[in-house]
């Protein structure tokens, strides 16, 4: 299974857009490298009735990341045949994954509920298990040892089911939902946020990445924002953002943390201005494709995705297969980004000199761990062509 991103597009458009293309991702990649290719990770239904379907429909899209959820979007009720559902999806696709004409298979991922849950569901995909790359594990904390369980339960599965990672196989890991109660509220913060970190180093190589569960953070309020504001404007919720960020986002555990849910994505109502710009969108072709995202909303997914990144977050969970192409467009580096990163990390002598577009200082020390990150999405998301402006990169992925 070999997917990239913008593997949609004709060579001769993707060597015209980009100075460095995508890499090519594997299940056995570098985590690292997955865990920043991840993109806009969608979430979807487990109980959906064509969801083998949906899934290649996606990849044909450009997704790359995609988890089958069996927690908050599944009736309690319903979890047996979600889960029924689910194995006989993934049996589906494992079936038929060398047919001719399908695109390459996402990153794919199941959302369990419980350690007992992500047993039993592994024991029953059989040789299915092989297309996983993990599981997501929801309201990630270990009081009373919850994490605890979910990496036993892990381990158990790697060994039975030998993926371990042993001799370059393909290890499963976790990625874990940051919205549980106990790290919302402000009394149990710190010392839950420290526990989770003790926990993700001990089990580093199990995890990779964390997710934050903007919905659930919100809830803990009796808050939701509307299309008009960013989660960062809802100053509750972007303090939790913060304090996750500044104890488990620190360089020396180099983990990714991914940007929070935009929940919206009909047309509706507005009372505040667009949040898109005019002087980008230059032709008659551009200024349509500005009023198309506007009308569906996107120009605020666009400004939160901004936001995510000048707050140390990659990525994004999106509940809507049109909020794909927005993060991926967005996590492309630009030919300046790429030259000041490579211009840093190549910077034997260290000190400070002028940026090669010569318009910013490049700290050698200061900028050098942002720098790693930065070639790192690089080889992820690929490097922009010199002309290539972000409209481009839009316009480009909003087939």
């Amino acid at each position: 299974m070999n997917v990239r991103h913008f593997g949609f597009l004709e060579p001769e458009h993707r060597d015209r857009l980009f100075h460095r293309p995508p890499a090519e991702l594997r299940l056995d990649s570098a985590p690292e490298l997955l865990a920043t290719a991840l993109g806009g990770t969608l979430y979807c239904p487990g109980n959906r009735p064509s969801l083998a379907k949906d899934v290649l429909k996606q990849a044909a899209r450009g997704c790359v990341s995609m988890v089958l959820c069996l927690e908050d979007s599944i009736a309690d009720d319903e979890v047996p045949a979600a889960e029924a559902n689910v194995a006989a999806a993934l049996r589906e696709l494992h079936d038929d994954r060398d047919r001719e004409g399908h695109a390459p298979l996402p990153l794919l991922f199941v959302r369990v509920r419980t350690p007992e849950q992500l047993v039993a569901l592994a024991d029953r995909l059989g040789d299915a298990l092989d297309l996983l790359s993990g599981f997501v594990v929801p309201k990630f904390e270990n009081h009373g040892g919850r994490a605890e369980r979910f990496f036993a339960a892990l381990e158990s599965v790697q060994r039975t089911h030998g993926r371990t990672g042993a001799d370059g196989g393909q290890r499963l890991r976790i990625m874990a939902i940051l919205e549980s109660p106990v790290m919302i509220h402000l009394e149990t913060r710190e010392q839950t946020l420290a526990s989770i970190l003790d926990v993700t180093r001990a089990h580093r190589d199990d995890v990779l990445a964390l997710r934050i569960g903007a919905t659930d953070l919100s809830s803990a309020f009796g808050l939701r924002r509307s299309k008009d504001f960013t989660v960062y404007d809802v100053k509750v919720v972007s303090a939790v953002i913060a304090d996750i960020v500044n104890v488990l986002g620190r360089p020396g555990d180099d983990l990714v943390i991914s940007g929070p849910v935009w929940e919206h994505f009909a047309k509706a109502e507005r009372i505040l201005k667009p949040q898109l710009r005019t002087t980008p969108f230059v032709t008659a072709r551009e200024r349509r494709l500005r009023e198309r995202l506007v009308l569906k909303g996107l120009d605020g997914l666009i400004r939160e995705i901004t936001l995510d990144r000048a707050n140390g977050l990659l990525g994004k969970t999106v509940i809507h297969p049109s909020h794909v192409s927005v993060v991926h467009a967005l996590s492309v580096v630009t030919h300046e980004e790429y030259l000041d990163a490579s211009a840093i990390v190549d910077g034997d002598a260290g000190g400070a000199h002028a940026s090669p577009y010569g318009n910013k200082m490049n700290e050698h020390g200061p900028h050098r761990a942002w720098a790693r990150k930065t070639l790192l999405r690089a080889e992820a998301f690929g490097v922009a062509a010199e002309e290539t402006t972000v409209v481009d990169l839009l316009e480009a992925s909003m087939r």
